[in-house]
């Protein structure tokens, strides 16, 4: 399908239609828009190309498809001319902008034989692409929406954005790849995503929507230029017999056309920490925030795979911790614009995941204890994070206690467990990192004999523990199990599709076929 560079000439050339014109201005971040949905790995040329179109209005409109959504854009100004239709190929677009000036058009029209040419000025003369030209009716039809639209406003579809950048990516849990427009809550509608790490939500927004909407996480959407092209609307279409209801997110001159992931999503509220269930509470400046995401990207990290970082208050002051390696001292950077309130508490998590909730303004922190997850929140908006290990690879004094059997760790479960340790007997949790004499790690007596008794206490306690812990790796199996299936019942609806347009393909090879066959020579 690439085009063939020539300079033509008018002597007996025919073009039997008013080419299109494409301003360069308009043109080349229409072509990264709809870029993003053009499959150059894909097995169907027609994937490859943009459908180019002026109605008989004479407005000008650009198509492209990935077989399950649709980017249209539509030009600025109309233009003269009948009405038609051509598929032009991407990649000759795409090469023919990079060699245009920013104020120059190129033109584009369909050619003799099954041809398509691009005309653009190159010096004093007028060069030529000339392309085989695939049938319109070989492109994917788009849906037709006439649903009422819905205004979404920059506060909800900033939410949108932020909640795909907190969904999965992972292909076996289909149902989270996308937002959800969670409206099972009549009072408070909310925008949720989240991948199993940590979990985004926004309130305060109230939609004529009679259920709950997952928008797929598509590139297109979280296009910056798709975003800034003035206000959203959505419209959700009608129920089709045997199809996906589709909906469609509109700009101001651009329109994206899709399907919502189908399924229940996942119980979110769970997570979220019960009110005023924390111990320690940061408030961040929000004017001095730039300064703070640039000391963690300074920080020192020694679990790259968790990207461990701490916060912590310690006496009203609230510090970063960080170390180069798992035997080092954790280096502590106090925030001086930072105000605490609370008991002194310490929690590790992924420095990723705290940078990108500080990046989205969310500048009160609220801590529970080590264990428990993180909430940093600003207004409606709120993100929980699961906390991680302080050290990646702990060296524990004492070999870990035998893999205990299901069998086993019900019936230890209902034996009683002993008393629980005095108050001088339990560990201190205030400090992420206790030094304890002789370098171990367990509580000591005066005489610096370890305590054996612990251990035997924590037994009934573990054997429960590994009880729970299975029931959530079987729990989790199923879920991944649903998610397969749900991702290869996608896969099958997408090689239907691609087995409809290879039908046309061969029936439009028949016809061409059987006309020949009554050619004589």
């Amino acid at each position: 399908m690439c085009g063939l560079l020539r300079l033509p000439t008018t002597k007996g050339k025919q073009h039997h239609m008013n080419p299109i014109t494409l301003p360069m201005a308009e043109l080349k971040p229409a072509l990264t828009g709809l870029g993003k949905l053009i499959q150059k790995s894909h097995g169907l040329p027609v994937l490859k190309t943009i459908k180019v179109e002026r109605t008989a209005e004479g407005w000008v409109s650009l198509t492209a498809t990935d077989l399950d959504a649709f980017a249209t854009v539509r030009l600025e100004q109309p233009a003269e001319g009948e009405p038609f239709a051509m598929l032009v190929p991407h990649e000759d677009l795409a090469r023919t902008v990079k060699t245009c000036g920013k104020d120059e058009n190129i033109l584009v029209a369909p050619g003799n034989n099954q041809t398509g040419f691009i005309q653009y000025g190159l010096g004093s003369q007028i060069a030529e692409i000339q392309f085989e030209a695939l049938p319109v009716a070989e492109f994917p039809e788009t849906p037709r929406i006439s649903g009422d639209p819905i205004p979404l406003p920059a506060l909800l579809r900033s939410s949108i954005r932020e909640a795909m950048e907190c969904s999965s990516t992972d292909c076996t849990r289909l149902i989270l790849n996308g937002a959800c427009l969670d409206v099972t809550n009549p009072k408070a509608h909310y925008v949720v995503g989240t991948d199993g790490r940590h979990l985004f939500s926004s309130n305060s927004f109230s939609l004529p929507l009679k259920d709950s909407l997952i928008i797929p996480n598509h590139k297109f959407l979280g296009w910056p230029q798709f975003a800034t092209d003035g206000e959203w609307q959505l419209r959700i279409g009608l129920p089709e017999k045997d199809k996906r209801t589709p909906f469609q997110i509109t700009s101001r001159r651009w329109r994206f056309t899709s399907h919502p992931h189908e399924g229940n999503f996942p119980n979110w509220r769970q997570v979220i920490p019960a009110p005023n269930s924390a111990a320690t509470t940061v408030d961040l400046d929000a004017e001095k925030i730039g300064g703070v995401l640039q000391t963690i990207q300074r920080m020192p990290c020694h679990d790259a795979n968790n990207g461990t970082i701490g916060v912590a208050n310690t006496n009203g002051k609230f510090h970063l911790l960080g170390k180069s390696t798992g035997t080092a001292d954790w280096t502590r950077v106090p925030i001086d614009d930072a105000k605490c309130s609370g008991k002194d508490t310490s929690v590790f998590l992924n420095r990723e995941l705290l940078t990108k909730a500080l990046g989205f303004g969310l500048t009160r922190i609220e801590l529970i204890d080590a264990r428990s997850p993180l909430r940093l929140s600003n207004g409606g908006r709120q993100m929980i994070i699961m906390p991680v290990r302080a050290d990646a690879t702990p060296a524990p004094t004492t070999p870990p206690p035998p893999a205990i059997p299901a069998a086993a760790a019900a019936a230890a479960a209902e034996q009683p467990q002993n008393p629980p340790p005095t108050t001088a007997e339990q560990p201190k949790e205030e400090t992420p990192m206790p030094k304890e004499p002789n370098g171990t790690n367990g509580a000591t007596n005066t005489n610096g004999a370890s305590r054996s008794t612990e251990t035997k206490t924590e037994e009934p306690k573990a054997a429960l523990d590994t009880a729970i812990a299975q029931v959530e790796i079987v729990r989790g199996d199923f879920r991944n199990a649903i998610a397969g299936l749900n991702k290869l019942g996608e896969l099958l609806k997408q090689v239907q599709r691609e087995n409809k347009t290879s039908d046309k393909e061969i029936q439009s090879v028949r016809q061409t076929l059987r006309s020949l066959q009554g050619v004589r020579i």
